[in-house]
């Protein structure tokens, strides 16, 4: 049961302020992504990124992405037919744990068709509508941030993203695609620290805590 890491690598990172590719950024003496890499390769048999053209390497471990992440994931999986549980996980959260890792691909390997990395809830959440005006106050005790890794069963990510263009540009996780083709995902609480670096003032924090875990 081959397990391969996919890194959708391709986004340019305009709220970053980068000149370069996103996952390149130096963050904590190294490129973002690596901390990333590091993690995943002590888990899964194999690990493909997906970067933008020119920033491939020839090799069969990184692929040119599409124009939105979804496409991206679906060139990195292309490229792994031997994988039977994808493990999809960000560039952008360097400080991703192994044993997070561990426990998405263990819920899979249980039965689950997915198993996704979440934060609970813990602001109040309102719904407003055009206007701004409150509509309604949610239920926060059953709401999650969803964040990466997203395990999957293998078969089941290549079937929801065998979908036309508009659908993959429309989705903001892999998770809902899957969701969308009937598959059944689980949660996996995630701890504090896994950030997603977005802005300068994350990828401060993000170096901050790396140096700190070193």
């Amino acid at each position: 049961m081959a397990v391969v890491g996919i890194v959708p690598a391709a986004g340019r990172g305009e709220r970053l302020g980068s000149d370069g590719p996103k996952a390149f950024v130096a963050c904590g003496g190294r490129p973002l992504v690596e901390w990333s890499l590091d993690v995943l390769e002590s888990v899964c048999d194999r690990v493909v990124m997906a970067v933008p053209e020119g920033w491939d390497d020839g090799s069969e471990d990184r692929v040119v992405g599409g124009a939105v992440r979804s496409e991206s994931v679906r060139a990195a999986l292309a490229a792994a037919p031997e994988a039977s549980i994808a493990v999809v996980h960000d560039a952008a959260r360097p400080l991703v744990t192994r044993e997070l890792v561990e426990a998405c691909v263990a819920a899979v390997r249980s039965g689950w068709d997915g198993a996704i990395a979440a934060a609970p809830m813990t602001d109040t959440v309102k719904e407003a509508d055009p206007e701004r005006r409150v509509v309604r106050t949610l239920d926060r005790s059953v709401l999650w941030r969803i964040q990466t890794p997203q395990a999957f069963a293998a078969d089941t990510l290549r079937r929801a993203l065998d979908v036309p263009a508009d659908v993959l540009a429309a989705a903001t996780d892999d998770a809902s695609l899957v969701e969308a083709v009937g598959g059944s995902v689980r949660v996996v609480e995630a701890p504090p620290e896994n950030i997603k670096v977005t802005t300068p003032l994350d990828l401060e924090f993000a170096a901050a805590l790396l140096r700190k875990r070193s």
